[in-house]
Order: C-alpha cells, then sequence, then structure tokens
C-alpha cells in the first residue's frame, strides 16, 4: 500500500510538470503572436488552454482523493497541498498567455503593440518564456536554484512592468486611449505570469523546508544539503 501511495504522490508531480510544459508552450506562443500579430499562433493558445484546465482539475481531483483516502501527514501532506495550490497557479499562468493572445487576435490585423514599446514587450515576453522553463525544472527536480532564478527574472519583469506605465503616463506619450489599454493589460498579464512563476517557487522552496518564513541564506543552505544528498 506503501509503494501504491509513494506512485499516487509521484504522479502528482508528474502532472505537475505536464501542465508546467504546456504552459511554457502557451506563454510563447501567446508572446510571438502579440509581437507579430500572428492570429494562428494566438488562436491554438486559446483554444489549448482548455487542455492546461482540464489536466488541472484532473490533478486537484487526484489529490483530494489522496487526502481522503490517505490521509498523509507531515511532508507527504504537504506534497500534496502544495501539489494543489501549484496547479491553480499554473492554471493561471495559462489564463494570463491566453489573454495575451485574445489581445493579439482583437487587434488583428494590426499589431497590438503600440509604437515606441515593441522592445520592451519583446523583452518581457523572453523573460516570461524563461521563467516557465526554469519553472518546469524546478518543479521536474526540485532543485532549489531554479527558484532563486525565478526570482530574479521576476525582479527583470516588474522593472519593465513600471517602464511601460511610466511610458504611457508621460507628455510624450502619444498613443491613442485603446493603444494605451492594451499596452496596460498586456504589461499586466505579463507581470502577473511571472508573480505566479515566483508564487510557485515559494511553494517548492515551502515544500523542502517546511517554512514559509524562509531567508536567503536558509535557502542556500537548503541547496547545499540538496548537492550534498545528491553527491552521497
Amino acid at each position: 500500500m506503501r509503494e501504491v501511495f509513494h506512485q499516487s504522490l509521484e504522479d502528482l508531480q508528474s502532472q505537475l510538470v505536464e501542465i508546467a510544459d504546456l504552459v511554457t508552450i502557451a506563454i510563447d506562443k501567446a508572446t510571438r503572436s502579440f509581437a507579430t500579430s500572428d492570429v494562428a499562433l494566438a488562436e491554438e493558445v486559446i483554444a489549448d488552454d482548455a487542455k492546461i484546465d482540464a489536466l488541472a482539475v484532473t490533478l486537484d481531483e487526484q489529490a483530494i482523493e489522496i487526502l481522503a483516502r490517505q490521509q498523509p501527514v507531515a511532508r507527504d501532506l504537504r506534497i500534496v497541498v502544495t501539489a494543489l495550490r501549484v496547479s491553480a497557479s499554473l492554471e493561471r499562468m495559462g489564463d494570463m498567455a491566453e489573454h495575451i493572445s485574445q489581445l493579439a487576435r482583437l487587434r488583428f490585423p494590426e499589431r497590438a503593440i503600440p509604437k515606441g514599446l515593441k522592445g520592451t514587450f519583446v523583452k518581457m515576453g523572453e523573460l516570461d518564456v524563461e521563467i516557465s522553463r526554469t519553472l518546469s525544472e524546478l518543479l521536474r527536480t526540485g532543485d532549489l536554484r531554479f527558484a532563486d532564478t525565478i526570482r530574479n527574472a521576476d525582479d527583470d519583469v516588474d522593472e519593465l512592468h513600471a517602464n511601460v506605465f511610466e511610458k504611457v503616463l508621460s507628455d510624450n506619450w502619444k498613443g491613442e486611449t485603446t493603444a494605451t489599454v492594451d499596452a496596460t493589460l498586456a504589461s499586466r498579464y505579463h507581470e502577473r505570469f511571472a508573480d505566479h512563476a515566483v508564487a510557485i517557487a515559494k511553494k517548492m522552496v515551502y515544500l523542502a523546508t517546511g517554512d514559509w518564513q524562509v531567508s536567503e541564506a536558509e535557502i542556500a543552505l537548503a541547496v547545499e544539503q540538496q548537492q550534498e544528498l545528491g553527491h552521497a
């Protein structure tokens, strides 16, 4: 029975990685569709979001069944609860990618990126794609070094997000109302996408340490311990 139980926990991890990989594909397509007005890519993201949602629901149902049947405690309980919370954040990340694609489709055949902001949005898109790929590796390996990478990249996204708002609120901004709305919405979607990744990274740190309030020094110690175990 314990082998079956632990296999169920491993299945939860595998499903989280599967969802995270789909989210990476979604944000990659979404940012490219937004930058190039590729409506076909946008439609793919919008259609495929239903798959992300369905996988998240399936994972949640399995996690709840484990809680009901196995009544896990200690670390096993943390794994199941963390899986539920991570699933919810991944689903929201998929939604952010969908929202970006919806903006691209809405403005087609025109470009949704306002003049003067293309470079900023291209960079935000690249950062979100990299964050998503790193998140998949974090979920796949549990290596807390990836959590630091995500947090640092999120700081860069936040800075670009602030730059967008500074630009559209400046006296030099000549964009029409539609362009202003598109810029602020898209920037917010990118920023929230990265925020959800950071939230997941924090949950993975909690899973490894059992503590929500963990300092950077304590995370570094946990990383060292992981490395020592890996070489043992």
